[in-house]
Order: structure tokens, then C-alpha cells, then sequence
């Protein structure tokens, strides 16, 4: 019976053993039906996880020339384009892909745990970088009410506080990686390293509030996510300048003890 049940199932029909009954052939019609719908299922099923899966890691390569590898709010808004067209566009980007995040990730919660091609890189450390550079966009004195980084801010808190709620469902204010991610140290060094830019941070108590307000929103909500996963948060300014992934290699120092016809130039990247 077991041997019939697994032809019928996957299809196979030798015909060796046959139903006598019309019980029996009832449910060899049924159960060679759900055979059909389990391989088609899956033919269906696993393409389209994929395809979200491709579709969300673009722009998580995308991030390391933009913002680094582990990315930081300092890098992204230190990267940012000048004219503010194009500052809007690329948040836009942005929100859009926190839009197709929330989708994905609450239809498929597995997506959750595919991890990036680099040890460096997640999901979440994205989604929590663009948290954190538009906290701080929001925070300024001339911040518009509905400008793109609100947008922006706003569909991507709307992901992460869905997403956690798929695998966390109560609030621990103590859970494992709940530290103060922004301490009056990092604070300082996170507005030296913009001073020189067009994001300077100002230096008051309003500013600080504001930001405290907008991080209260989405830190608890990556921190709990950020323990379930065995994900580790990305700084908001890392202690010293690092390479992104796209600037190092593993043949660099051998080509450039041996650049063979490659000419160096003054020139550089």
C-alpha cells in the first residue's frame, strides 16, 4: 500500500498494483491530484522566493558604494549627491525597496533568514542604516513636514515593525544587543565626521530630542529583530575609516608588486 500510495502520489503509475475497489480508485484519483499540486507548488514556490530574494540583495550592493560595508549613517549622508533632486530620488529608491521588503518578507517570513553573499552585509543592517539617516535628516531644524526622507523614514519603520512582529512577539527591554547604539561618544565622532559636509549636524538640545523621539520608534523593533536573527546592527559611524567591499581584492597586493603592462598614473579612484 505504502509502494501504491508513493507511484500514485509522484505519478509514476506502473501499474503493478491497481485499486480494486471504487473507494480504492477514488482515492488514487485524489491523492495523484495532490501529487500534480505538490510538484507544481514547488516549481512555483521556489523561483518566486528567489526572485525576491535577487531583488532585495541588489540594493544591498548597491548600499557599499553608497553608505559602506557594514553600512553607517555617516557614510550615507557623508556620500550623499549634492543637488537635492537627486538626495530625494535615491531615497525614494529607498522607500520603494522597504515597500517590496514589508511584501516580500511578511508573504515569504523564510526570506528572513537568507543571508547576503558578504558576511558584512544584511538586510537588516541596511534597512536599519536608512532608519538612522533619515532619523537624522528628520531631526534638523529645516526639515520639511512631508518631505522624501519622512517618506522614506516612514515606510521603512512600517517593515521593520512588521517583520519583527512575524518572529518576536514580546518586548524584552533588556534582550541581548539592547545597548545604547548612539552614545555621547559616537555622537561626537558621528558629527565631526559630517562637519565637513552638506549634512552637518547642528550642536543643540532640540536636535538631540528630536533624534532621541525618532530612535525610540525603530531601535527597540531592530535591536529584538537584530537578537532573533544572530544579526549584528551596523554602527552609526564606524571608530576609524574603512574599505568598502568594492576596494579590496584578494589578487591587490600581488598586482601591485606586479602591475606587468598595467602603467600607474597619478590618477586614481
Amino acid at each position: 500500500l505504502l509502494y501504491m500510495s508513493g507511484e500514485t502520489f509522484f505519478t509514476l503509475g506502473f501499474g503493478d498494483v491497481t485499486p480494486t475497489s471504487g473507494a480504492g480508485r477514488l482515492l488514487a484519483v485524489l491523492e495523484a491530484g495532490l501529487g500534480f499540486g505538490f510538484l507544481g507548488t514547488v516549481i512555483g514556490y521556489l523561483p518566486t522566493m528567489y526572485a525576491a530574494f535577487a531583488q532585495r540583495e541588489v540594493q544591498i550592493s548597491l548600499m557599499d558604494a553608497r553608505a559602506g560595508s557594514p553600512p553607517t549613517a555617516a557614510a550615507f549622508l557623508g556620500r550623499l549627491p549634492g543637488p537635492n533632486g537627486l538626495r530625494e530620488e535615491l531615497l525614494e529608491d529607498w522607500e520603494r525597496w522597504s515597500a517590496q521588503l514589508l511584501e516580500t518578507h511578511i508573504s515569504y517570513p523564510q526570506l528572513a533568514f537568507y543571508r547576503s553573499q558578504h558576511s558584512n552585509q544584511s538586510w537588516l543592517a541596511a534597512l536599519t542604516a536608512i532608519l538612522d539617516s533619515t532619523a537624522l535628516l528628520l531631526a534638523r531644524p529645516d526639515a520639511t513636514p512631508m518631505s522624501q526622507a519622512k517618506l522614506t523614514f516612514a515606510m521603512a519603520r512600517h517593515a521593520l515593525v512588521d517583520i519583527t512582529q512575524n518572529f518576536v512577539r514580546d518586548y524584552a527591554p533588556g534582550a541581548p544587543g539592547a545597548a545604547d547604539r548612539l552614545s555621547p561618544e559616537v555622537m561626537r565622532l558621528l558629527r565631526e565626521r559630517l562637519a565637513d559636509t552638506s549634512m552637518s549636524l547642528p550642536d543643540s538640545g532640540d536636535f538631540d530630542s528630536r533624534l532621541a523621539t525618532l530612535r525610540l520608534k525603530y531601535e527597540p523593533y531592530a535591536q529584538a529583530l537584530a537578537a532573533w536573527l544572530l544579526f549584528e546592527l551596523p554602527p552609526w559611524v564606524h571608530a576609524e575609516k574603512r574599505r568598502d567591499n568594492w576596494q579590496g581584492g584578494p589578487w591587490d597586493k600581488q598586482i601591485s608588486a606586479h602591475p606587468g603592462p598595467v602603467h600607474r598614473s597619478d590618477d586614481h579612484f
